[in-house]
């Protein structure tokens, strides 16, 4: 039985390396041209992967020591927490919602645009998460940055 399988299978293989016999591909080159496809060239398949959407991608980190404080809170926001709370961004959508649940108009989505963040909330937010919020490491925001990143939200010193 597995021998019929084996040659079965090969048999199949060999079908799969056929070339057209001659008189059929001739046949084919002088009959009328089918309608034309709108598939891209094949070297346009091949170039490689496509480009990665915007929100995908990043800045370079604004210049400067990480761990020097007094840094600027709005660059630091916009590159360490601009991918969810910024406009269309997951965090903002989230937000938004709970706000206007409260009675609260849309804008109030938007972490930069609140009156009642305290910078000891920014940074207990930052480092423990909240809900759908991860909670980030010192590597990832350095307590110098979350320093500058909380006072421009709490709009202490905002630049």
């Amino acid at each position: 039985m597995k021998k019929i399988v084996v040659i079965a299978a090969l048999a199949c293989l060999a079908a799969c390396g056929k070339k057209e016999a001659p008189a059929e591909q001739a046949a084919a080159e002088t009959a009328a041209p089918a309608e034309e496809t709108t598939a891209p060239a094949p070297e346009a398949v091949h170039a490689g992967p496509p480009p990665l959407p915007l929100y995908s991608m990043r800045e370079e980190a604004p210049p400067g020591d990480r761990l020097a404080e007094g840094r600027d809170g709005k660059a630091l926001y916009e590159y360490h927490c601009g991918a969810c709370h910024l406009a269309n961004g997951m965090g903002a959508n989230l937000l938004t919602k709970q706000r206007m649940m409260l009675g609260e108009p849309p804008q109030m989505g938007l972490l930069v645009n609140r009156d009642d963040l305290t910078a000891p909330y920014v940074e207990t937010v930052v480092r423990n998460g909240k809900m759908a919020m991860p909670p980030l490491s010192r590597v990832e925001v350095t307590d110098a940055e979350l320093a500058s990143i909380a006072a421009y939200l709490a709009k202490e010193g905002a630049q």
